[in-house]
């Protein structure tokens, strides 16, 4: 995926340099720790940073370390970071307006190593990439590209665009006002917790889509070896997929984000449809 003609973005927030943490942990809290909150959270649909910063705050951990004061990215992964908000930015500056009427504000992706803070809690690398609707701001510790490659079978610049362009999928569901009615929908009908949660995902995938739509046509700059990068990571990242590398067994009522099928049918539905009306999983 060529991206050297993307505008960078001004609203990339990094704390990358210095980022710290114990020998053994993440901001006060053993490895262990994490990785057991973490699941929980993933069975439960609860937000694992709301359980990790409520373990902090009883003791069970230190505060998270301080970070170096944020600026502009300069390293090569954060200048394609900030090409790929830009874009984002772009795209979504038009789309949104013309296709719901709603004005788009673009939110700040803050880059972080480790851990920090976010306005939804703590941040841990281990949770992945996330969006919090509190203070609208994306996090994303790089390092989960590199899990992408060595873990998750998946890789590329464009697969790494899409993890990017999906949490920007979750802002614009903010901006239409679908996360505040997913959110009450959930505390009325606890039950459905998870299905909501698998629809609200697989929106974001596709959304995914149309932003690749829209830039493609912009820029000309996507092959269909990109497309199978994206197509790879979506596979790799199902809960199904997951669940059996984890546990041996996938159980769909605890699907949070929806199947590897699922989850490549609603990214490549964005690319080909090209609009956010054929993004509705909730009417499917």
């Amino acid at each position: 995926m060529r991206d050297d003609d993307l505008r960078e973005s001004n609203n990339v927030e990094d704390r990358r340099g210095g980022a710290g943490g114990i020998p053994g942990g993440v901001g006060g809290l053993g490895i262990g720790a994490v990785v057991v909150l973490t699941l929980i959270g993933w069975v439960t649909g609860i937000n694992p940073a709301t359980l990790i910063g409520g373990a902090e705050q009883l003791g069970l951990g230190q505060s998270a370390p301080q970070q170096a004061a944020p600026g502009a990215p300069r390293d090569a992964t954060g200048t394609f970071v900030a090409r790929i908000l830009g874009e984002t930015e772009d795209v979504w500056s038009a789309e949104l307006p013309r296709q719901s009427g709603k004005a788009y504000r673009a939110p700040t992706l803050v880059l972080f190593a480790g851990s920090t803070q976010s306005g939804c809690g703590a941040a841990r690398a281990a949770m992945g990439p996330f969006y919090c609707p509190i203070d609208q701001k994306l996090y994303l510790d790089t390092a989960f590209f590199d899990d992408m490659r060595a873990r998750m079978g998946g890789g590329g610049e464009f697969a790494y665009a899409y993890v990017i362009a999906h949490e920007v999928g979750h802002h614009v569901q903010n901006l239409l006002g679908l996360l505040p009615r997913v959110q009450k929908a959930e505390e009325q009908n606890p039950d459905q917790a998870n299905q909501l949660s698998v629809r609200t995902e697989l929106m974001a995938d596709c959304l995914a889509g149309v932003w690749a739509n829209k830039m493609a046509a912009r820029h000309n700059n996507l092959t269909d070896a990109d497309v199978q990068q994206a197509i790879s990571t979506a596979t790799a990242i199902g809960d199904d997929r997951l669940q059996r590398q984890s546990r041996g067994v996938a159980v769909p009522d605890s699907f949070t984000h929806g199947s590897s099928a699922q989850r490549v049918q609603w990214l490549t539905t964005g690319l080909r449809q090209g609009t956010v009306a054929g993004c509705n999983t909730f009417q499917q």
